[in-house]
C-alpha cells in the first residue's frame, strides 16, 4: 500500500488573493501532478499572510511565519512557485528563504536538520528570460538549509521578452512545460518516499 504524502506550495506572488496569479497557476499545476503520486497538499499565497522580515522562526507581534512553518515541517513536500521579476525571484520569494534560514539551528535529537528528508521542488513563471537563473538561486537556498532536490526538480514558463501576455493569460500551455512538471511530481514524490523509508543518517 502507498503511503499518502503531504506536499505544501508556498504561493510568492506579490499580489494577494483574490487577483490573478501566474505562479500560483503554475503551483497548483504541481500539486495536480503530485496528486496522481498519492500526494495531497495545499497552496499558500505568502503576501495574504503577516509573515514578516527575520531570520528567526518567530518574529514575534504577530508574525505569521510560526504558522506557515508548522505546515512545513508537517509536510514531506515543499514547492516554492515564484515569478520573476528583474531577473530576480520575487522579494516574497527571498523573504520565505530568509526565514527559511532559521531551520539551520533547528535538529532533532539525533542533531539532523528538521528539514532533513523533506523535499523541496520549484516552479518559475515570468515573460522575460531568467528561469534558470531564478530556480538556480532558489534551489541552492533550499538545498543549503537542509532540503533534498530530486532530478529535474523544477519547472517553469517564460514568455517572450517585453510582451505583456502572463502564464495565467496564455493561450493553450506549451507541451514543455507540462512534461517538466509531471517530471518534477514524479521525481519529487519518488524521492520523498525513498528518503521517509531511509531518512539521513544522525549528524
Amino acid at each position: 500500500m502507498t503511503t499518502t504524502l503531504k506536499a505544501l506550495v508556498l504561493g510568492c506572488s506579490l499580489k494577494k488573493s483574490p487577483a490573478p496569479s501566474s505562479s500560483e497557476l503554475l503551483g497548483r499545476e504541481v500539486l495536480t501532478a503530485l496528486a496522481d503520486h498519492d500526494v495531497d497538499g495545499e497552496l499558500l499565497r505568502v503576501v495574504d499572510h503577516d509573515v514578516r522580515f527575520g531570520v528567526t522562526t518567530d518574529e514575534g507581534d504577530g508574525d505569521a511565519w510560526p504558522t506557515i512553518r508548522e505546515k512545513i515541517l508537517a509536510a514531506q513536500i515543499l514547492v516554492i512557485a515564484t515569478p520573476i521579476w528583474l531577473g530576480q525571484p520575487s522579494s516574497v520569494c527571498k523573504m520565505v528563504l530568509e526565514r527559511l534560514d532559521a531551520e539551520l539551528s533547528e535538529t532533532d535529537d539525533q542533531g539532523r536538520l528538521l528539514t532533513y528528508g523533506k523535499v523541496a521542488a520549484v516552479a518559475v513563471v515570468g515573460n522575460e528570460d531568467g528561469a534558470h537563473h531564478v530556480t538556480a538561486e532558489v534551489y541552492q537556498a533550499l538545498n543549503d538549509v537542509g532540503f533534498s532536490l530530486a532530478a529535474s526538480g523544477g519547472t517553469y514558463w517564460v514568455g517572450e521578452a517585453m510582451q505583456g501576455v502572463d502564464y495565467d493569460q496564455a493561450g493553450p500551455k506549451p507541451d514543455t512545460t507540462g512534461k517538466a512538471t509531471a517530471t518534477l511530481a514524479a521525481n519529487t514524490a519518488h524521492l520523498a518516499r525513498l528518503l521517509q523509508a531511509q531518512p539521513y543518517p544522525a549528524g
